[in-house]
């Protein structure tokens, strides 16, 4: 499984249902997970150019395009999704490439 960083921005709709039914952002990462068996390892609200961050483990980046175009259709929602590498293997893979 693959992990991912998934920043959201609520739209003016969005917005509106986050004021009306705060309840609806647990239903969204119950549905998400069990339409597309992506894991939420960890979701923040967040000040500043974006509302959530969310952190996201999914088999593959297939997966995560998925799921991103069906929360983005709805129009409460954009997305900005990244692919998330430990550290650690990081550091690994770059050693090898010096060898």
């Amino acid at each position: 499984m693959a992990l991912f960083v998934m920043l959201t921005t609520l739209t003016d709709e969005g917005m509106k249902t986050l004021k009306h039914r705060p309840e609806r952002i647990k239903e969204v990462d119950r549905e998400v997970m069990e339409r597309f068996g992506v894991k939420l390892i960890a979701q923040y609200a967040v000040m500043g150019p974006y509302d959530f961050v969310n952190i996201l483990e999914a088999p593959d980046n297939d997966t995560v395009v998925k799921m991103a175009i069906e929360l983005g259709s709805r129009g409460t929602i954009r997305t900005l999704t990244m692919p998330a590498i430990d550290v650690d293997q990081l550091i690994k893979d770059l050693q090898e490439l010096s060898k």
